[in-house]
């Protein structure tokens, strides 16, 4: 009951500053995207990028205090716009628990995903969905190409990285599970919008989102194929 009340607690505590760094956490998303992908040899492979619906980012996922093996982060998605001509405007999530890899002690790991196909997509933008249980996860692969694809990573609908101590690799995020975080959201809009109200365009983003927007366009700016 105690260990219940405590994780209470700081789900609450870190939910409450929601608000307050929003800009912050949209400026430390684009730059772990440009950092990603400005080392080729070890990056996310571009024709991964360009088959990609969505992507999300979320940086800094922090081991939870009082929460054995515990992770916690709020981050942001975007997924293709009307005709794949170019990148919707970011919709808020948050991710908690699953086990990130290269976590030690109490460090940061910075989290990318790639959601492959229009399945992983609709279950992106559920109230709550769970990788490995609800949505298909692989471990992605590192390098220019994705030329060592397995039967798993092929199949999977979500693929996702992890990176932390410098060190970017494949990580199968198994257990995690990833909902809106309304309250971004409408501290970034100003208003209440829904995840798939920004997934499918209706939404026009506002001046802080366009650096992680024009990154996005930078590195696949329409769909292969």
């Amino acid at each position: 009951m105690k260990s219940k009340l405590l994780v209470y607690l700081f789900l609450s505590s870190t939910l409450a500053l929601a608000a307050n760094d929003v800009p912050q956490r949209l400026s430390d998303s684009t730059t772990v995207l440009r950092e990603i992908m400005q080392t080729p040899d070890r990056s996310i492979p571009q024709d991964l990028m360009d088959k990609a619906e969505c992507v999300v980012i979320v940086p800094g996922v922090k081991k939870a205090a009082f929460i054995i093996g515990g992770k916690y982060g709020r981050g942001f998605f975007s997924c293709r716009g009307p005709h794949n001509v170019g990148w919707s405007a970011p919709g808020a999530v948050r991710v908690e628990g699953g086990s990130f890899g290269f976590q030690i002690g109490g460090s940061e790991t910075d989290v990318v995903m790639l959601v492959m196909n229009e399945d992983g997509m609709k279950k992106l933008l559920k109230d709550k969905f769970t990788l490995g249980a609800d949505a298909s996860v692989a471990a992605g692969p590192v390098g220019r190409t994705s030329a060592a694809e397995t039967d798993a990573m092929m199949h999977a609908e979500i693929l996702s990285w992890s990176r932390a101590r410098g060190v970017f690799a494949g990580v199968a995020l198994n257990g995690a599970t990833l909902r809106p975080d309304d309250d971004s959201n409408k501290a970034l809009y100003g208003r209440q919008v829904t995840n798939t109200e920004l997934a499918e365009g209706k939404v026009k983003p506002p001046a802080i989102a366009h650096s992680l927007i024009q990154r996005l366009n930078k590195y696949s700016s329409r769909k292969s194929g």
